[in-house]
């Protein structure tokens, strides 16, 4: 009998859509080289963990015993410690985000020319663009794994919509990571990351990460409210403490929109200072 050749592996929809030069379906590629390197530096990786943790120990011990409850979503009665550490997550989630697609993205584009030789190969700028931004998504995912262990061992946990916070975390992980890797392609300079860390800061500290909402003042918590990581902390928050309901898709589809912005600035921006 003759065997039977294996039939052709179709191509996936985006490479039967996209133009062969923008994506080569070989994202994939580009995080397996992140882990490589990351391999050889697990310090560094490894900090990452223990930033929030250090944040939920020291509210614990501080102000935990200051402030005994605070009100959370529903009206519930938490202890202060309860109501921040869903906020610390996602805050976590956007800050390793924007560390990996600011400041690595920037030496890799500037100094390293590592993405000029990525383009001599068969890959195009949306496979690096996602390549990027997958393995901050995946960093975050593991640092929210552990963040959530954490959690149950202090006995913060009290929903089993908990569950759902490492992928609320990946989602936070996955907009901030293409909106900053967009802003690395316009940073000329490292001092520049200062233009960065005006714009992170604010939102660490004024997005209800920290005090409920309504102790804001009112033209402030219109601000507050289409804050980004505001969007990430009150989805933490209702999954934490089990208050699900509709308005937490509008949230999610705030962080959806803002993904899918950034995947198409930083593919754009990729595509017209490499390719032109």
């Amino acid at each position: 009998m003759t065997a039977l050749a294996p039939s052709p592996r179709r191509p996936g929809l985006l490479l039967r859509i996209l133009p062969p030069g923008l994506y080569a379906g070989r994202a994939s590629r580009v995080i397996e080289r992140s882990v490589l390197a990351y391999s050889r530096a697990w310090l560094v990786f490894l900090s990452g963990v223990f930033e929030p943790l250090f944040y939920l120990f020291a509210f614990k011990i501080g102000f935990g015993k200051l402030v005994e409850t605070v009100t959370g979503p529903g009206g519930q009665q938490l202890s202060y410690v309860a109501f921040v550490a869903p906020a610390l997550l996602a805050s976590s989630a956007m800050n390793g985000a924007i560390f990996d697609a600011t400041y690595a993205v920037f030496f890799r584009f500037r100094y390293s020319r590592l993405y000029d030789a990525m383009l001599a190969t068969p890959i195009g700028p949306l496979d690096i663009a996602m390549g990027e931004i997958g393995w901050s998504v995946l960093r975050g995912g593991m640092y929210s794994i552990a963040f959530v262990g954490v959690m149950a061992a202090m006995g913060l946990i009290t929903s089993a919509w908990v569950l759902l916070m490492p992928v609320v975390a990946l989602l936070i992980a996955f907009a901030f990571a293409a909106v900053g890797m967009t802003c690395a392609t316009f940073i000329k300079s490292p001092s520049q990351f200062d233009y960065i860390q005006l714009v992170v800061m604010p939102l660490f500290l004024f997005s209800a990460t920290f005090y409920p909402l309504s102790v804001y003042p009112g033209p402030l918590q219109v601000v507050v409210r289409v804050s980004p990581l505001y969007q990430g902390v009150e989805v933490m928050r209702g999954l934490s403490t089990g208050v699900v309901g509709p308005e937490l898709l509008w949230h999610l589809g705030y962080l959806v929109a803002l993904a899918a912005l950034g995947v198409y600035g930083a593919t754009r921006r990729l595509k017209k200072m490499l390719l032109h």
